[in-house]
């Protein structure tokens, strides 16, 4: 994704829906490349196309988001879960990398999960690992609890390992969430001090979104795909994050 596309991807998460004339005359070029922009961030997963306009994605569209880059989600997925033990205790916040992560690693059957996520819980109900979901103010969209009782859950039980979602990361301001609310409920996480891994593609790289989420010395392990930018990923093992691609 280039500067112009950058551009285009936070004007229409700030509007929410933006027309194509609109775009052409803030950026200074033509309709038509306007167009070819949107259609390739459509095909990214970063936005939305409807007739004329470009429409930004719900705060958590999961079904949607699991569709895009699904081949390399998977592939982060199965990666992921060979860093998680046998009878092992994990958190899993949410996001679809993580949901994927979930499914993995409740076919094993050998884990117990905990997730403030219902839209995890319901992907894996069928399966035998055990599962203990959080309670909070259920958002309908995201399909995430997510509030004080989430965040009293979490600070009065046990894991070794979490896995954190993230909608952006860019050095200036570390990873960053599109969703205040989840945001505060994964500084929570991190406060714990367990083994913390951030588990995204490399799409997210170069985006800023409002809510930081901890610091960047909080996260243990990144696990994201070859196409993640190097000087990026320099940065954070500069800051004492351990980096694997999947």
């Amino acid at each position: 994704m280039n500067s112009r596309q950058n551009e285009i991807v936070q004007i229409v998460n700030d509007r929410k829906r933006v027309q194509v004339t609109e775009l052409s005359e803030i950026i200074g070029v033509s309709g038509v490349t306007i167009r070819q922009d949107l259609n390739f961030l459509e095909q990214q997963g970063y936005l939305k196309r409807v007739h004329g306009a470009a429409t930004a994605l719900q705060n958590d569209d999961i079904d949607h988001r699991l569709e895009v880059r699904f081949d390399i989600k998977q592939t982060l997925a199965n990666k992921a879960a060979d860093l998680v033990e046998p009878n092992e205790t994990v958190l899993i916040e949410g996001g679809s990398a993580n949901a994927l992560l979930a499914r993995t690693l409740a076919e094993r059957g050998d884990v117990t999960i905990i997730t403030p996520s219902a839209y995890i819980a319901h992907l894996i109900r069928n399966t035998s690992a055990n599962i203990i979901l959080l309670g909070g103010v259920y958002q309908h969209q995201g399909e995430s609890l997510v509030g004080p009782l989430t965040k009293l859950c979490i600070e009065n039980i046990h894991f070794s390992t979490a896995f954190l979602g993230v909608d952006g990361f860019h050095q200036d301001t570390g990873f960053t969430s599109r969703d205040m609310m989840r945001a505060d409920i994964a500084e929570t996480i991190l406060a714990k001090k367990r083994r913390n891994i951030v588990l995204t593609d490399s799409s997210k790289f170069g985006q800023i979104y409002p809510s930081t989420i901890g610091s960047i010395s909080q996260i243990s392990l990144l696990l994201t795909d070859e196409s993640a930018p190097k000087e990026d990923l320099d940065f954070l093992e500069s800051q004492g994050v351990e980096v694997q691609l999947g």
